[in-house]
C-alpha cells in the first residue's frame, strides 16, 4: 500500500511523452507510464474494475470485443451515421474518473482518491496508459445507456467503439446528431464535426474498417494490398521482398526482421478470416505463411 501511495504522490515521475504519427497525417501525443505504474494500472483493470459496469453498446476494450462486433449491428441498413468525440481521452477529467470508475457505493473516499490518482495524469485520462480504455467505457456508460435506449425505441442501431459512435437505420440525421451533441456537452465532451459522415445505401458503408452494405466484409483496398504482399513474398521470398521495399535489416529484434514480417502478415490474414471465415484464398495462404513462420523459427534456433 505504501508503494501505491508513493507512486501516486509523484505520478509525473512515472510518465514520459511519446509522439507517434497518425495514419491520416499529423501526430498524436501519448503519455506512457513506466513499468511499475503500467503494472499497477493493469492490475487495477484486472482486479478492481469489474466487467459488469460496461454498457452493452460499448464494443471496444472489453472481453470478446472487436471491430466486427461493432460493425455487425449496422449490416444492410438504410443509412449509417458516424460521429466522433473530439480529444476523447484528454476530455475525461480526474473528477469524471473519480465519480464513474470508482464510485462511493463501492469504495471509501481514500481508496477512490488513490485509485483515481494512479489512473490519471495532468488532471485527465492519459492516452497511452493501459487503464485508460477500460475506464473510458465506465465514464461513457450513462451516455451509452441513454442513447442506446433512445435508439432502440426508434428502431435505430447504436454502437460505440472508443470515440467512434455509429448509428444506422431510418432517422433524421440532424435531429439525431443534435441529440448526441447536447448530451455529450452536458457530460463535458464535444463532437469532432470534421469527422461526421453519413453513408447511404447506394454508397459504400464502412464501420470500423468493415463494409456493411450487404454482409460484413473487409474493405477491398485492404484485401488487395494484403494479396499483393503475399504474392511478392511468394515470388521473391520474404527477405528479398523486404529488400525491394527498402525496409530490410535490423536483426532478429527489428520489426523488419523476416520472421516478424511473416507474423505480421499472418495477423492480417487472421483478421480477414475473422470477418469472412470461409474465404478460400486466405485460408490457403494462412497455412502457407504459418509454415514460413515455423521455418524462420527453426532457422533462428539452429543459428543460436
Amino acid at each position: 500500500m505504501a508503494c501505491l501511495y508513493a507512486v501516486s504522490n509523484h505520478i509525473e515521475k512515472h510518465y514520459h511523452i511519446a509522439v507517434i504519427p497518425k495514419k491520416n497525417g499529423g501526430t498524436r501525443k501519448l503519455s506512457v507510464p513506466d513499468i511499475l505504474l503500467r503494472t499497477i494500472q493493469r492490475n487495477i483493470v484486472k482486479y478492481v474494475l469489474p466487467e459488469r459496469f460496461v454498457s452493452q453498446f460499448a464494443t471496444a476494450y472489453r472481453l470478446n470485443a472487436s471491430v466486427l462486433m461493432n460493425a455487425c449491428p449496422h449490416v444492410g441498413t438504410e443509412q449509417v451515421l458516424k460521429l466522433d468525440i473530439r480529444d476523447f481521452f484528454h476530455s475525461i477529467t480526474f473528477q469524471m474518473v473519480y465519480q464513474s470508475a470508482f464510485p462511493a457505493v463501492y469504495y471509501p473516499p481514500a481508496i477512490r482518491m488513490l485509485l483515481t490518482s494512479l489512473c490519471c495524469f495532468m488532471d485527465c485520462l492519459p492516452q497511452g496508459a493501459p487503464s485508460s480504455p477500460a475506464i473510458s467505457n465506465l465514464v461513457m456508460k450513462p451516455f451509452d445507456e441513454y442513447m442506446g435506449s433512445w435508439c432502440e425505441e426508434r428502431q435505430i442501431q447504436y454502437t460505440r467503439y472508443c470515440d467512434d459512435m455509429t448509428f444506422s437505420g431510418n432517422f433524421d440525421v440532424k435531429k439525431l446528431k443534435l441529440k448526441v451533441k447536447n448530451y455529450l456537452y452536458k457530460m463535458g465532451f464535444e463532437l469532432n464535426e470534421q469527422k461526421t459522415k453519413v453513408q447511404r445505401q447506394y454508397q459504400r458503408q464502412i464501420v470500423t474498417g468493415i463494409v456493411v452494405n450487404e454482409k460484413p466484409q473487409v474493405c477491398r483496398e485492404y484485401r488487395r494490398q494484403l494479396r499483393a504482399e503475399i504474392y511478392y513474398c511468394g515470388k521473391y521470398g520474404v527477405e528479398s521482398h523486404l529488400q525491394r521495399m527498402g525496409i530490410s535489416g535490423g536483426g532478429s529484434e527489428s520489426p523488419q526482421d523476416p520472421e516478424r514480417y511473416a507474423q505480421h502478415l499472418l495477423g492480417k490474414i487472421n483478421y480477414v478470416l475473422s470477418v469472412d471465415p470461409g474465404d478460400k484464398y486466405f485460408l490457403e495462404k494462412r497455412d502457407e505463411i504459418l509454415l514460413l513462420v515455423k521455418e524462420f523459427r527453426g532457422d533462428s534456433i539452429i543459428s543460436k
